[in-house]
Formats: C-alpha cells, sequence, structure tokens
C-alpha cells in the first residue's frame, strides 16, 4: 500500500492554525479560509491572511494573531449586545467598536501568553502597515485608534506594539485628561459585555463625542432605564449591519457571529489598507489648503450654508497622499482584485463600447446645397440636365465632444468592499470611456479628520459661537484629472483602497467642487455621475447645527444643478436610496452591481432620445 503525498509544512502549518482558530473560539462549525484579503469573518467563515511559502517566523505570528483575535471574538462577542448598545454616531460607533475588539483580545492575553504574543506581533504588524511609524501629526490617526490602543493598554496592561508607541504618546494627554477614569473603570468590566458597553458609552460621552442616538447622555450610568433598552433594541438590527450611519471599525479582525447579519459582518472586518501622507500643511505640496471653491449663492436659503473657516480645506491630487513605493503597491492590491474579473471586466468594456461606437459610425446628409459633392448622384444629371447638383454633408457626432465625470464618497462608509468596488469600476470605466475618445475625471470626497479638524479647534478657541456652520477641513482628491491618460494617472487609482483616507463626508460642497470642474470645461456635453452609499454625515458638524443641515444643503445643491445647470446629473447609491435626493438615480443592494449600473446608466445617457434632451436642455440654460 503506497503512502500519501507528505504535507508540506506550509500546509501543516495552516492546518495547525485553523484547528487552534476553532479550539479557541470553542466552535466546530467554523470554516477557516486563507486569503491575500483582509482578515475577517461573516457567519461560520472566517479569512486568514494567507502565509507565503517560506514562512518567516515573524509573518507566522502574524497570521496566527489575525486567527486568534478572530477566534476570541467568537468567543467572547455577543453581536446582540453590541448592537443594542452601540451608538448610532458614525464616529462613536467605530471607537465602541473598536473598544470591544480591543476587551475580547484582552480576555484571551490575559488568559494565554502564546496568545497574547501573536496578538502584539499582528498588531504591530498592522499598524507599521499603516505608517503609524512615520506619522507626525495628531490628526493623521483616527481616534478611534488612539482609544483602543489606550484600551488596550489599560486592560492588559501591555505596552503599545513598537510601530504606534508614538501615536499613542500623541493622544495619551488628550485621552487621559477627559476619559482617564473611564479607560481604569473598563477592567471592572472585562468579563460583563454589558457592563463594558455601558462604561464605553460613558468614555465616549466624556471625550466630547455625540452618541448620535435619543438616549441622554447623562443616562449613561450604570443603572439605565428600560426606555433606553428599549430604543437600542428597536435599531438592534440597523446596527448589526452598520448601515444606518455607514459604520467603519477600525479594527483589525473584527469577526462576524452566526447572529450577526453577514453584510454588518463584512461591514464590521474589512480592513483597507491605511497609510497617512506626508503633513497637511506641507507648503510646498500640490492642493494646500484653502483651495476648494466656495458655494458662492446669492439671495435665498442657500445662502445660509456657510463654513465656519476654509483655511483648512484641500484639493489633493491623490499622488501627494501617498509615497510612491506605497501607491505602487496598493495599485498591485487593486490589480490583484481586477484578476478575477477579466471576464466581467471585458464584457463590460465591451458592451459600453459598442454602444458608443455604435453612434460613431459615420452619417450623412444627402440632397444639401452646399457642402461636398455628393459623386454617386452625377448619373441623375447625366440623364436630366435640369436636377441641380447634389451635395452630402457628414453630420456631427455630438457624443464625441463629452466630459465625465466620477465623482466616489471617499467616507468610512464606503469601506470595505464598496470602495474597492467603485475603485474597480471607475478603472473600467476610465479604460472603456478613453477608448471612445471620451474623456473621464476621477474626484473623491472626505474629510481630513474625524470629528472635526482644525475648524474645530478654531471654533472652540474663539468661544463656540452658536450656529457655526460646517465644521471640519475638506479633502478633495484628484485621482484623475480629465486631461490625463489613464496610463499615467492607473497608480492613483490605488489610493482609494488605502484606509486611512475614509473619514466623513459632506456631500453638498463636494457635488459644487465637481460640478463647478466641469463647467470649466470647453466640451459640449458634461456628465456627473455621483457614487455614495447614504446622506452627508459629520458628527462634528451636526451636533452643534440643525439636524439637517448638511441634508438641506446637498438638495440645494442638487435643485440647481438639475434645473439650473448644463451639467447632466447622476447618482448610483449603493445600499441606501438616493433616488429621494436625485432625479435620475438608481440603488444597488449590492455592490458587486456598481460596475454593471455605471455602464448601463452611460449607455442610457448616450442614446439618442436623452441626448437631444441634454442637448436642449444645455442650450436653455445658456
Amino acid at each position: 500500500m503506497t503512502q500519501g503525498k507528505a504535507e508540506t509544512p506550509l500546509e501543516s502549518f495552516k492546518r495547525s492554525t485553523a484547528n487552534a482558530l476553532r479550539a479557541i473560539a470553542e466552535r466546530d462549525d467554523i470554516n477557516v479560509v486563507f486569503s491575500s484579503d483582509p482578515p475577517g469573518a461573516a457567519g461560520t467563515r472566517a479569512r486568514v491572511p494567507l502565509p507565503s511559502r517560506d514562512l518567516p517566523a515573524e509573518e507566522a505570528a502574524q497570521v496566527r494573531g489575525a486567527a486568534d483575535a478572530i477566534a476570541l471574538r467568537y468567543r467572547y462577542h455577543d453581536a446582540k449586545v453590541h448592537a443594542r448598545r452601540a451608538p448610532a454616531s458614525e464616529l462613536a460607533r467605530t471607537i465602541f467598536d473598536a473598544v470591544e475588539q480591543a476587551r475580547v483580545e484582552a480576555i484571551g492575553a490575559r488568559r494565554m501568553s502564546g496568545v497574547s504574543a501573536n496578538l502584539a506581533a499582528a498588531l504591530d504588524e498592522r499598524y507599521r502597515r499603516q505608517g503609524f511609524d512615520r506619522i507626525t501629526e495628531r490628526t493623521d490617526v483616527t481616534l478611534a485608534d488612539a482609544v483602543r490602543l489606550l484600551a488596550r493598554e489599560s486592560l492588559t496592561g501591555d505596552a503599545p506594539p513598537a510601530s504606534a508607541r508614538n501615536v499613542v504618546d500623541m493622544w495619551r494627554p488628550w485621552v487621559e485628561a477627559k476619559g482617564g477614569a473611564d479607560l481604569a473603570e473598563l477592567t471592572q468590566h472585562l468579563n460583563n459585555q454589558e457592563g463594558f458597553a455601558k462604561a464605553v458609552r460613558r468614555l465616549i460621552t466624556d471625550l466630547d463625542l455625540d452618541l448620535g442616538d435619543t438616549e441622554s447622555e447623562g443616562s449613561e450610568g450604570d443603572g439605565d432605564d428600560d426606555q433606553s433598552d428599549s430604543a437600542d433594541a428597536e435599531g438592534e438590527s440597523e446596527q448589526g449591519e452598520g448601515a444606518a450611519t455607514g459604520t467603519q471599525s477600525t479594527m483589525e479582525a473584527a469577526p462576524g457571529d452566526p447572529r450577526e447579519d453577514e453584510a454588518g459582518a463584512a461591514a464590521e472586518e474589512q480592513d483597507g489598507e491605511m497609510m497617512p501622507g506626508t503633513g497637511d500643511d506641507d507648503p510646498n505640496r500640490p492642493g494646500r489648503p484653502g483651495q476648494v471653491p466656495r458655494p458662492m449663492w446669492g439671495e435665498g436659503p442657500e445662502a445660509q450654508y456657510r463654513a465656519y473657516t476654509s483655511r483648512f480645506d484641500e484639493v489633493v491630487g491623490a499622488d501627494a497622499l501617498c509615497d510612491p513605493d506605497e501607491l505602487t503597491r496598493l495599485r498591485a492590491l487593486l490589480d490583484q482584485q481586477l484578476a478575477h474579473l477579466q471576464g466581467v471586466i471585458g464584457r463590460l468594456a465591451n458592451r459600453l463600447q459598442r454602444r458608443l461606437m455604435a453612434k460613431q459610425t459615420r452619417s450623412w446628409e444627402f440632397d444639401l446645397e452646399e457642402g461636398m459633392l455628393d459623386a454617386a448622384r452625377l448619373s441623375r444629371i447625366v440623364t436630366n440636365p435640369t436636377f441641380p447638383l447634389s451635395y452630402k454633408r457628414e453630420r456631427d457626432t455630438d457624443f464625441r465632444d463629452t466630459v465625465v465625470t466620477l465623482l466616489i464618497d471617499n467616507s468610512g462608509s464606503m469601506r470595505g468592499r464598496p470602495i474597492t468596488v467603485a475603485a474597480m469600476s471607475a478603472d473600467i470605466l476610465a479604460r472603456t470611456l478613453e477608448r471612445c475618445a471620451v474623456k473621464v475625471e476621477i474626484l473623491g470626497f472626505t474629510t481630513r479628520a474625524w470629528k472635526g479638524g482644525q475648524a474645530r479647534e478654531r471654533w472652540i478657541a474663539e468661544g463656540k459661537p452658536a450656529n457655526p456652520g460646517r465644521l471640519n477641513d475638506l479633502r478633495h482628491i484628484v485621482y484623475k484629472s480629465a486631461d490625463a491618460p489613464w496610463r499615467r494617472a492607473r497608480k492613483s487609482l490605488g489610493l482609494m483602497l488605502r484606509e486611512g483616507i475614509l473619514k466623513e463626508n459632506i456631500d453638498g460642497e463636494a457635488l459644487l467642487w465637481a460640478h463647478n470642474r466641469l463647467i470649466a470645461r470647453t466640451e459640449q456635453r458634461r456628465i456627473l455621475m455621483v457614487i455614495s452609499d447614504g446622506a452627508p454625515v459629520d458628527d462634528s458638524t451636526l451636533s452643534v447645527n440643525p439636524g439637517n443641515y448638511l441634508e438641506k444643503h446637498l438638495r440645494e445643491v442638487i435643485e440647481y444643478i438639475e434645473n439650473r445647470s448644463p451639467v447632466e446629473l447622476t447618482a448610483i447609491g449603493i445600499g441606501h436610496d438616493v433616488t429621494r435626493y436625485y432625479k435620475r438615480a438608481v440603488t444597488l443592494v449590492d455592490a458587486e452591481q456598481l460596475g454593471g449600473t455605471m455602464t448601463e446608466k452611460l449607455a442610457e445617457l448616450f442614446d439618442e432620445d436623452d441626448r437631444g434632451g441634454g442637448r436642449s436642455r444645455s442650450r436653455r440654460a445658456a
């Protein structure tokens, strides 16, 4: 009897890691998959980083650490409790998620020294990859990351990973001054998720952050009343999905739970590549603060919207937010995502190209009194000299003189699969439209900081005047300008996969910025396609202005573009209904449908009837 093929060291490592994950989780039904995608879990499927063939010791520890983090979340995390206690505000929920992950990891680290070492190795690699060891400004790091690291230190007594020590030192004075007592209290509730969640909510409140739900900040004591529980339970399904406010988690591995909605687990588990770039205030970098055009409204309700200060806003090229080596790596990551979709890409590109090229077919107008002599009709003159000479003229192909702008939401709620699919779809469309002689501009919008940046700090320093207007620093990103060829801008599109840029979204000003860039173009036909996943969200602004402040401004900007501008506006919503804002819009439930939907919407715009309507409207506006 012949023996089977001997197991390779790599296969043996993968098998033992998978078994250890199931053992720690105390679950036999978990399907462990090794993948190049970020680690995480949804339902019973756990995704662990794929180790390299030579399996160096430091990489083995990092893989084990990611697996241990997933296993501990399976074992010690109750999704229902988490959903019931989670804040509604995006930033508050991000911190809440991050500290909960620190809790489950702390339980394992305190009980098993080997697990503690693995988790530390994985965390150190994560923050090294995100560039934390090169950060020099506090605002380049999310508050959620800082609070998670300080909570980990309080719960385990372990020092921060070497790559993140400088970041923790920058945030420590501010966080401990406001929430030091709350951090110390977390240890008392380490094994009680309900009590721990209440303590985290108090910590968030003491950090001057809005919880965003109907529960008042003063009710965050140990004796939360039944009304609070009822309010939290009522929104459980929404919070479990992390969709209502576009939750962004900063966990390295936020495994799902069989009781959680799979979409929510996916939103929680994803961990894109994050590496903050150079300092935002470098006077030599392109797109330095102050270059975002302000809304120039005249009279009426639109004039009520304003920014407290635009000094710290910026329009910046994607290549200025990341060093060349990192940008090359991110582009390679995008290419890996595109590799298994080559068949789909080909079909989408060919379908759109056929629609466009069909309109590019030469067509002629005949029997004209001037133009090019029609030789085919000369025979009529020979047979009957009374016939006049006949001329012909080629009909204009209006679609050639067209520019398309893709404006992509770069907020935290797009984190994970949605932003990856958006980047892939933008890449596909840019290549396809370029082959059809249609220019494409790809833009993104986010903010420079969470929960307000330097604008908020100035507002606080000036005594917190009432109704200050927008209180965050805008970051508008140019991934590809309309005149740049795709091959020159292809690397920049990889920046969308860098999690560090995904913060808050102020849609109204971003839409106006993209619109004004189009208006400055010379093309006769200008199309603006917005890809977003919900309403504008900026906790800093909404906490000190009317609750509909940003949404109202967005509606005013859309009304202006749709009714008083020659720009043709269309929108695609991912997971959220955007038809309530835009006249021409479609809503997708699954981000995977984005590429096909973008193609179809553009094809519709290029159809004859739609094109005629667009030209007529352009002439009326002019």
